[in-house]
């Protein structure tokens, strides 16, 4: 087990401001695409591209694979950020987010996009995508582990939980769900929506062993995905308590910038508070 230190949390934490950059340079040239979700996640997603995850850009169709469903499909930006700094595609491709004939869609498609394992979007159905490939990998013998990433409002769909009960009944101990739950969807606070509260505890009572973390905690973040692979018999999930919109002091907590994309002039503020102006 490698080891977690200062230089690595700093490095993770580093690489997660430039993917900040890239979802919000990629997402004002689209002048369309969801904002707050995307950034809300990039700690995250940069702790699995850039150390947690068995991935290799030079055959992203390796068996062995580690592999990552991004359930949350309409937050492509975050993962189309992720990959291209890992290297499955050039970085110039973000440029074309959203645009007629790109491979980067609004919503991941597995078959235009190297290192793309699901097309997701309609939300409620990446959870399953992730229980069927986990319960892939033990029926061949591989030991490949699989990483779903949900947003919390996604938790509203029923089909949620029968992936979630499935997940337990088969055993799916290399399967990881992480919540993003940062308490904001299209229409406003889930609580206010459809509460699906509490989180932890509805997956604990399902059969899964339950972390709770802060999602914009690298060290939090690392130790969570670690003690996740020391657990036998059940699948994991890690409840990371996020900020939409986080890095960015004006659409922090913002629900209005879940679904709307920055002006060349908020775009500019947004960079220079990140620090990447």
């Amino acid at each position: 087990m490698r080891a977690i230190n200062a230089e690595v949390i700093r490095n993770l934490e580093a690489k997660a401001r430039v993917l900040r950059g890239h979802i919000l340079r990629m997402l004002t040239q689209a002048g369309s695409g969801h904002t707050g979700g995307s950034l809300s996640a990039a700690d995250i997603v940069a702790c699995l591209y850039f150390w947690e995850m068995n991935i290799d850009p030079q055959n992203p169709r390796d068996p062995n694979r580690d592999r990552f469903v991004l359930s949350k499909g309409h937050a492509a930006p975050v993962l189309y950020a992720a990959l291209a700094e890992k290297g499955f595609f050039p970085q110039e491709m973000l440029s074309t987010l959203r645009k007629l004939g790109s491979p980067l869609q609004g919503h991941p498609d597995m078959k235009k996009l190297p290192g793309v394992e699901a097309s997701t979007g309609s939300l409620g159905q990446g959870i399953s995508w992730a229980v069927g490939m986990a319960l892939g990998g033990k029926l061949d013998n591989r030991d490949y582990r699989v990483y779903a990433l949900l947003g919390d409002g996604e938790l509203q769909e029923g089909m949620v939980w029968e992936a979630f009960m499935a997940a337990a009944h088969y055993k799916l101990d290399n399967l990881v769900a992480i919540i993003d739950h940062n308490g904001l969807q299209i229409d406003g606070r889930i609580s206010e929506v459809m509460s699906p509260e509490p989180v932890g505890d509805k997956l604990n009572a399902f059969g899964w062993e339950v972390i709770s973390i802060d999602g914009h905690n690298i060290e939090e973040i690392l130790k969570a995905l670690e003690e996740a692979r020391k657990v036998k018999g059940k699948p994991t999930a890690i409840v990371a308590e996020t900020v939409k919109g986080k890095g960015v002091s004006f659409m922090e907590n913002r629900v209005e910038w879940h679904g709307v994309a920055p002006k060349e002039e908020e775009l500019k503020r947004a960079l220079s508070e990140l620090g990447l102006a």
